[in-house]
């Protein structure tokens, strides 16, 4: 399967879980073309490079005035506040720099003693789960590894997370950037 289409492939059926654990349909019908267009834009603007060894990187971001534009292209008109959010978490996942030290955010609590990241109706509204859209866990541990991690740090009840396992923790996600991650290092 040449990598275009894995890459439509990956995205469409991210997006459909999306959809899903959102309460919303979206079929692959719908979710191909966000996801031809993401490859689009990914295919004019590249993808971030890869770090040099022994470099470690830093986080990024993108400002909101910097995301807008290409949101806008990848929901071609779309008024759909749903979609318009996957698009602006997925161009952050596959623009965002390259680093390999994980902020932690996926454990931090608050002043309460909560962890935002850890709560099951804010983390229903990232496509990422628990876990940044640009951390490094997701290419460097096994989804055993990344588990026991994610479970070592819980903070609320254990069953809520063995419930929602494919919310906190999705595959599909994994898979998205091992693929980003992959094709960055093999130019």
């Amino acid at each position: 399967m040449p990598a275009e289409q894995e890459f439509v492939r990956l995205v469409t059926t991210l997006v459909t879980r999306f959809f899903a654990q959102n309460g919303r349909d979206l079929t692959a019908v719908e979710g191909e073309p966000l996801a031809g267009r993401l490859s689009a834009l990914i295919m004019e603007r590249g993808l971030p490079r890869a770090l040099a060894e022994g470099e470690l990187g830093s986080p990024g971001g993108m400002s909101d005035e910097a995301c807008a534009p290409l949101v806008a292209r990848l929901v071609a008109g779309s008024k759909d506040d749903l979609l318009a959010d996957t698009a602006r978490q997925l161009i952050k996942a596959c623009f965002y720099p390259e680093f390999k030290v994980c902020r932690d955010s996926y454990r931090a609590a608050g002043p309460d003693g909560r962890c935002r990241r850890q709560e099951l109706a804010r983390v229903r509204a990232r496509v990422s789960g628990s876990h940044c859209v640009d951390c490094p866990h997701w290419v460097a541990l096994d989804p055993a590894a990344h588990q026991g991690l994610l479970v070592e740090a819980w903070r609320g009840a254990r069953r809520e997370y063995v419930e929602n396992t494919g919310i906190f923790l999705p595959e599909d996600f994994r898979a998205l950037r091992r693929y980003l991650h992959n094709q960055v290092h093999q130019r």
